[in-house]
C-alpha cells in the first residue's frame, strides 16, 4: 500500500482548519482515501495539497477560485503535451522532406 497521511496529522502539520480540507475533498480537488471513517491523503498527493493550502491561506484564494486555477493549470498542461505531440509529428514529416 501506498504511503499516506491522516486527515487530522495534515491539520496538525500544516495548521489549516479541518473544513478547508473537506472543501477541497468535496470540489474534487484531492482524493482520499477512507478506512475505518479516517480520511487519508496519498504522500503523492501532498505537493497538489501543498499548492492549494498556499494559495488558499497565503494569498487568500477562496475555494471557487481554487477551482479556476487548478482547471486552468490543467488545461495548459494538456495544452503543452498536445503541442509537444503537434512539434514531434511536423518534425517527423519534415525529415521525410527533407531526405526527398
Amino acid at each position: 500500500m501506498s504511503e499516506r497521511i491522516s486527515r487530522e496529522e495534515l491539520v496538525k502539520i500544516y495548521n489549516i482548519e479541518i473544513t478547508f480540507f473537506d472543501e477541497l475533498v468535496d470540489s474534487g480537488l484531492l482524493n482520499i482515501q477512507t478506512e475505518n471513517e479516517i480520511r487519508y491523503l496519498m504522500y503523492e498527493d501532498l505537493p497538489s495539497f501543498e499548492r492549494f493550502a498556499n494559495w488558499h491561506y497565503d494569498l487568500e484564494i477562496n475555494l471557487p477560485g481554487l477551482e479556476v486555477i487548478h482547471d486552468m493549470l490543467q488545461k495548459m498542461e494538456y495544452l503543452k503535451r498536445r503541442n509537444r505531440e503537434l512539434m514531434n509529428k511536423l518534425s517527423a514529416i519534415g525529415g521525410e522532406y527533407e531526405d526527398v
